[in-house]
């Protein structure tokens, strides 16, 4: 795989956060940049994807009856 060297601002929270998985997982911080980037730039980021992934997220939520709707 071909890199190029690419320097970015981090706020302290998301280095902190970067250090923390790359020591959990024992991989080089930019391992962990490399993964969220490609996570981030899929293509199948779509509205189903994110429905499924967070399907039942709320089991607890509970929708309006139509009789509460407002009709404006």
């Amino acid at each position: 795989m071909s890199s190029t060297r690419t320097q970015v601002y981090l706020t302290e929270g998301q280095r902190k956060k970067i250090d923390q998985m790359a020591d959990s997982e024992g991989v080089p911080m930019a391992v962990i940049i490399r993964r969220a980037l490609d996570n981030y730039l899929t293509d199948d980021a779509d509205a189903t994807t994110a429905l499924t992934a967070t399907f039942g997220a709320a089991p607890s939520a509970t929708a309006p009856s139509r009789d509460e709707w407002q009709r404006g």
